[in-house]
């Protein structure tokens, strides 16, 4: 068997396989039980949607997955490797994998956008320094930010410039996979539409699985393959949000045929006949 030292990030992992596989995750706070037992698989180059109530551990869910938290039971593999049990070499090529969009954007405030974004290649790469600011402002351009953004500071950049510059610093290493949390949280209506069709068109274009927490119905109409609900500690459905909108779960019932979710699908129903 051939030293993992030796071996590619490709070689690494699965090729094949899932995204992402969560198996009977359990996460508790004290007795305060947020996951019991819960299971869902990320489709590799799908864009899942993931709703659920206030306190049903949405960003919880996220944060095991990307080795944030330390849940108390349960599997998950990232591309086939466990990464509880992955060795250093695996768990590398793993994080390596992914990029990650927090909600507020996370970014380092003394740093410009162009810094921002090149510090991912700075840890992981053994590029030159002329070569990572060469490709930090490929990204600052892929999403969508003007050439000038690069020198600015976040304090100096609306809300949504500092969404797609943290979308950048994401997209920094090439990541197969993409986790947002709340993408278009904060953004006016059209700056919502806007990231919206950025991530489709960039998920489109680059091959991306996208691992989405929001609550904005509008995206979960317009750019999403399946959405996972969580409700009473666990994954109580996963589908394309029509199939969703015949469930007969209280909750999903609420949040899908309520007066906003209604509006939503009247909107993207109009935006389909339109196209």
């Amino acid at each position: 068997m051939r030293d993992e030292r030796a071996l590619s990030d490709e070689e690494l992992l699965d090729q094949d396989g899932p995204a992402v596989e969560v198996r009977g995750l359990v996460n508790a706070f004290g007795d305060h039980v947020v996951h019991d037992r819960l299971d869902l698989t990320v489709k590799r180059g799908e864009v899942l949607g993931v709703v659920g109530g206030s306190g049903a551990g949405k960003s919880v869910l996220m944060n095991s997955i990307i080795g944030l938290r330390s849940p108390q039971g349960g599997t998950i593999r990232v591309f086939g490797n466990d990464i509880e049990t992955a060795s250093r070499r695996r768990w590398d090529a793993i994080n390596r994998s992914w990029g990650v969009l927090f909600q507020s954007g996370a970014l380092f405030s003394n740093l410009t956008v162009k810094e921002n974004v090149a510090a991912p290649m700075f840890e992981h790469t053994n590029l030159s320094r002329a070569e990572i600011y060469e490709l930090a402002e490929l990204k600052i351009a892929l999403v969508g930010l003007r050439p000038d953004a690069g020198v600015l500071k976040p304090a100096e950049l609306s809300g949504g410039m500092r969404k797609r510059a943290g979308l950048a610093r994401a997209l920094a290493l090439d990541p197969e996979l993409l986790f947002l949390d709340e993408p278009t949280a904060g953004l006016d209506p059209i700056g919502a539409a806007a990231f919206d069709e950025l991530i489709k068109d960039l998920s489109d274009s680059l091959g991306l699985t996208v691992f989405m927490i929001t609550h904005d119905l509008d995206t979960l109409y317009e750019i999403t393959d399946r959405v996972a609900v969580l409700a009473d500690k666990r994954v109580v459905a996963c589908a394309p949000v029509q199939e969703l909108e015949t469930s007969d779960h209280p909750w999903i019932r609420e949040y899908f045929l309520g007066p906003r979710g209604r509006a939503a699908k009247a909107a993207a129903d109009r935006a389909r006949t339109e196209a």
